[in-house]
C-alpha cells in the first residue's frame, strides 16, 4: 500500500500543477508516465514558449527525494506539499539551471548525500510561489 500512496501523491501533485498553470492560461499536457523523466508540458501561447516539467510532491514536510546528478538544466521542477485538507497546498518552482548550477544553496542532503538525496522545503523558500517563471517572457 506504500507505494499506492506514492503513486498518488505523485498524481496528486501533478494535477495541482497542471490545474494551476491552466488557471494561468497555459496549454497542459499531462504525461501520465509515459515520458519517464518529464511529468508535464505547459506551453504559453503569447510567446509559444513551451515548458519541460518535473513535479515532485509530498503530502507532508519532509525532504523531497531528488538527486543533483540527475537534474536536467531544461526542465522546471514544482516542488509541490500537498497539505492535509482544507490548507491548501504550496508551490516551489526552480528552474532546472538553478538546480544544477547552485546545488550548494538546496542543501547537504541534495549535493552530497548519496544513499537517498534530497531536498528540504526550507531550501526551496526563494521559489514560493514562482509561477511568473512560466508566463509572458519571463526568466529562462
Amino acid at each position: 500500500m506504500a507505494r499506492l500512496d506514492g503513486q498518488l501523491t505523485g498524481l496528486a501533485g501533478e494535477f495541482f500543477v497542471a490545474a494551476e498553470l491552466l488557471r494561468r492560461g497555459l496549454q497542459v499536457s499531462v504525461t501520465f508516465g509515459n515520458a519517464k523523466a518529464i511529468d508535464l508540458f505547459a506551453n504559453e501561447p503569447l510567446t509559444n514558449r513551451t515548458f519541460t516539467i518535473q513535479v515532485k510532491a509530498l503530502r507532508r514536510k519532509t525532504y523531497f527525494p531528488i538527486s543533483a546528478d540527475k537534474i536536467r538544466k531544461a526542465h522546471v521542477y514544482v516542488f509541490v506539499l500537498l497539505n492535509k485538507p482544507p490548507t491548501p497546498p504550496e508551490y516551489f518552482i526552480v528552474p532546472g539551471n538553478d538546480l544544477a548550477d547552485h546545488a550548494d544553496k538546496f542543501g547537504k542532503w541534495f549535493k552530497d548525500y548519496k544513499k537517498f538525496p534530497g531536498i528540504h522545503p526550507k531550501d526551496l523558500e526563494e521559489y514560493r510561489d514562482g509561477w511568473e517563471l512560466f508566463m509572458g517572457d519571463g526568466p529562462r
